[in-house]
């Protein structure tokens, strides 16, 4: 939990608001724990590692495979190149 408090109050020094509104909404910044280590975290709703829709999300990827390709996922034991391989989103994601 002290991870997720040092991410929120980046959020919060970069102008995110603090407010959740219980839908998705433009913010000028995310910041998502995706792994912390092999460790399996439920604290629902406000920590859950692994991120429970990473698998679904080509913009989380992408980038991960590119990292850490032969990360396995705790729960579901593939890799990020697995995942990613696996992954139903077909959006583009350009690096910057």
């Amino acid at each position: 939990k002290e991870l997720l408090l040092k991410v929120k109050n980046i959020e919060l020094l970069m102008g995110r608001k603090s407010h959740f509104s219980g839908r998705y909404e433009p913010r000028i910044i995310d910041i998502d724990i995706i792994y912390y280590e092999n460790f399996v975290i439920n604290h629902e709703p406000e920590l859950v590692v692994p991120h429970p829709r990473m698998e679904q999300r080509r913009f989380v990827l992408e980038p991960l495979s590119q990292l850490a390709p032969d990360k396995k996922h705790p729960l579901k034991n593939k890799t990020s190149k697995q995942l990613l391989n696996e992954c139903p989103d077909q959006h583009f994601v350009i690096r910057l």
